[in-house]
């Protein structure tokens, strides 16, 4: 018999049997009962068809690569009662990551549990038309179990729905759900039920209805190769290895994405791989290389970024424009002009909805995602809102690093600073020295990319004024390929903007850092550019700085009278405009020039005068760096114990310092000194300490050092 609706209504006596009146069994209303007459006994009727046991799920792959971690941790949710299943489990995971393949082939793979049936809903929660009315699916459920025509009440529906499943194990799978109340009135209720809901979002409105969560994050590198082996042949893929690792690198392990460049290698047989790696590594267009048929990544990215608020999707643009892999609040703050709080709401819903990863020491796109998102910068880059976004983040870095060198190295702090954004985004203050070079050395690689940044986007001022703020970390921290790059960066921004000053102190600060790097005879030609250009512009304290420099490739380049010349010129021309502690640095300097010719009785007074006056100034690190040439002094004369009580004194400020390059120097002098008094082992202790510090600064002392070790560990000569 038919419905009002014309749907089929099944037969009452498929339900229970009717007999004198009595109803044995249980008793389902699907709706209202507009007419029923029972005359004793009901009539014989044929038996209404029996509807098949549902089995809804979607298609999955015969064999799900790199999910095996995923598959087990969902097992272990399970009662180990069999029939017992009650459980609600939410998988989140990014768009592609392939939430749903794993769902579905966990609930087949557990068939045999759910004899009642598996039932599959796609809530739509990312559609173009909007996220589906939980009544339909509600319906699809109801109608699956033959009840026709279904309560037009979501409530009533709902209730109906966790009558029909209290007696029943089964299984359901809520898919591309968008909130946890489209999701609840869809859960069956019942003792013997498993429900998979999976999310872009994170549905932590879900716990309170006891459900239990699991991330699924991105494929590992062997399991995104294997993969792409799976789709497009593993001797394709083994005779391009390299090519192979590439694609998958630059599909950022998102198996949608895999899937997708295997597609396009499947289709073009005699194509090499490299030409879809080649493709893939095209920054922002590279996601034009993952459209298959109209299957593609962006169209997933779009339907996540298209439920976002428009106060979320304009800094979701602005995060775009970042060069930065991983940023901070306080950067989302500059970028969007936002006051933390405001930041860390917006960056929830980012992370809501897996646009956005939040990690330890700030927050990050996919690698996938970050193209979508460079993208979508696109439309706002060249208009006043980008160009203004730019400029507030350059500026904070600018500003921020000037008030760690302000604190650090204040007689450096000279030269001017233009700020293009009004006002300032608020800066980080620092409360002591430790902070302000821990900030630094967090900051370091972030630093670098908006060196690079200022440069490339044309603000030349920014460009030069950063690297020269950046002194005290070059000083310190000795990032020896940095702090070459920033400064030929800096040299050019400063003379694109015409800035001679700046120049300046480019070819000073820049010319130091080569010699740092064993590059003598380059930094000696900046050096001496420096000198004619100081010279020129009538500058006697840069003219100063420029002799300081070349002393610096003399005594490097053994040139020892030369480098002690420099020196002395350098502390006269200090010392008659009353810059005390640059005099006293240019005869620390002096005295280890000193100690190196083999004259370390002469040097004593020296350095010890010049600690004197760097104690008083304070200026700690160098008078640090003062112990460390009296303790050398002190070594050569064969006054052991003095010679170790200043290396100790001087390691003890290093480290409260994080200077790790005269950390490590000091660690090596140490070792000198025990390998003088016989102490091989302490000596091998030493000089391995120091060995694993210079190793990550990339500094060429690690040479000397691997050498150092070796001849301890070499057996004595034959007698």
């Amino acid at each position: 018999m038919s419905a009002p609706d014309g749907t089929r209504e099944p037969d009452p006596g498929a339900w229970n049997s009717l007999s004198g009146g009595r109803v044995d069994g249980s008793v389902v209303q699907a709706g209202a009962i507009h007419h029923l007459t029972v005359y004793g006994r009901t009539p014989e009727r044929p038996a209404a068809p029996t509807l098949p046991v549902p089995r809804q799920l979607p298609p999955t792959p015969r064999r799900l690569v790199g999910r095996e971690e995923d598959l087990a941790a969902l097992d272990r949710e399970l009662d180990d009662v069999p029939g017992a299943a009650d459980v609600t489990v939410v998988v989140t995971g990014p768009a592609g990551v392939g939430k749903t393949a794993l769902a579905a082939q966990w609930l087949r793979r557990l068939a045999g549990r759910f004899p009642d049936g598996q039932l599959y809903a796609d809530l739509r929660g990312h559609a173009p038309g909007g996220p589906a009315d939980p009544a339909e699916a509600l319906g699809g459920f109801l109608r699956a179990f033959g009840i026709a025509p279904v309560p037009r009440s979501l409530a009533e529906g709902a209730a109906l729905w966790r009558s029909l499943a209290a007696e029943r194990r089964i299984a359901v799978l809520l898919d591309n759900a968008s909130t946890a109340a489209q999701v609840r009135p869809l859960l069956p209720g019942s003792d013997h039920a498993v429900v998979v809901v999976t999310s872009r979002r994170r549905l932590t409105g879900l716990g309170i209805d006891g459900a239990v969560f699991r991330t699924v994050g991105l494929l590992s590198d062997d399991a995104s190769v294997q993969l792409l082996a799976q789709r497009v042949g593993a001797d394709r893929v083994a005779r391009e290895r390299t090519a192979a690792a590439q694609v998958v690198e630059r599909c950022g392990r998102l198996p949608l994405a895999v899937c997708l460049a295997a597609a396009r290698i499947a289709a073009r047989p005699v194509q090499p791989l490299a030409a879809t790696a080649e493709a893939l590594g095209q920054d922002s267009q590279g996601l034009a290389a993952l459209d298959v048929e109209g299957e593609a990544v962006r169209h997933a990215l779009d339907a996540s970024f298209e439920v976002l608020g428009p106060d979320t999707v304009r800094l979701y643009r602005l995060l775009g424009l970042l060069p930065f892999p991983v940023f901070t609040l306080d950067i989302v703050c500059a970028v969007g002009d936002l006051p933390p709080a405001e930041a860390d709401r917006l960056l929830d819903g980012l992370i809501d909805v897996h646009l956005l990863e939040e990690m330890e020491g700030g927050f990050r796109f996919h690698d996938v995602v970050k193209l979508h998102a460079r993208a979508r910068a696109e439309e706002v880059r060249d208009r006043p809102e980008g160009r203004a976004a730019v400029d507030r983040v350059l500026d904070w870095y600018l500003a921020t690093t000037t008030a760690a060198e302000a604190l650090l190295s204040p007689s450096h702090r000279t030269l001017r600073r233009d700020y293009r954004a009004e006002p300032v985004p608020r800066v980080r203050e620092f409360e002591d020295e430790p902070a302000a070079v821990g900030w630094l050395d967090a900051e370091t690689g972030r630093l670098a990319d908006t060196v690079r940044w200022a440069a490339a986007t044309g603000r030349s001022a920014t460009a030069w004024q950063l690297v020269d703020a950046m002194w005290p970390l070059f000083l310190r921290l000795r990032p020896a390929r940095l702090w070459i790059e920033a400064h030929r960066l800096g040299r050019s921004a400063a003379r694109a903007a015409g800035d001679r000053d700046g120049e300046l102190r480019m070819l000073t600060s820049g010319g130091t850092g080569l010699r740092n790097a064993g590059a003598g005879e380059e930094a000696a030609e900046w050096f001496t550019e420096a000198l004619h250009l100081a010279r020129e512009l009538g500058e006697p304290l840069v003219e100063a700085d420029a002799l300081y420099g070349l002393s610096q490739t003399h005594r490097t380049a053994g040139r020892l009278t030369e480098a002690a010349d420099c020196l002395r010129t350098t502390a006269a021309l200090r010392e008659a405009r009353g810059y005390t502690r640059g005099t006293a640095l240019a005869r620390l300097a002096l005295g280890d020039v000193l100690v190196t010719a083999g004259r370390p009785a002469e040097a004593v007074p020296v350095i010890t005068e010049a600690h004197r006056v760097l104690a008083a100034v304070p200026a700690p690190y160098e008078a640090a760096r003062a112990l460390a040439f009296l303790g050398q002094a002190h070594a050569a004369l064969g006054a052991h114990g003095e010679a170790r009580r200043c290396y100790a004194e001087a390691l003890a400020e290093f480290r409260a310092g994080r200077a790790r390059h005269w950390e490590a120097r000091v660690l090596e002098l140490t070792g000198d000194l025990a390998r003088a008094c016989g102490d091989l082992t302490e000596a091998a202790a030493r000089y391995g300490e120091s060995l694993d510090r210079y190793r990550t600064l990339s500094a060429p002392d690690t040479t000397r050092l691997t050498a150092a070790l070796a001849a301890l560990a070499a057996p004595p000569p034959a007698g």
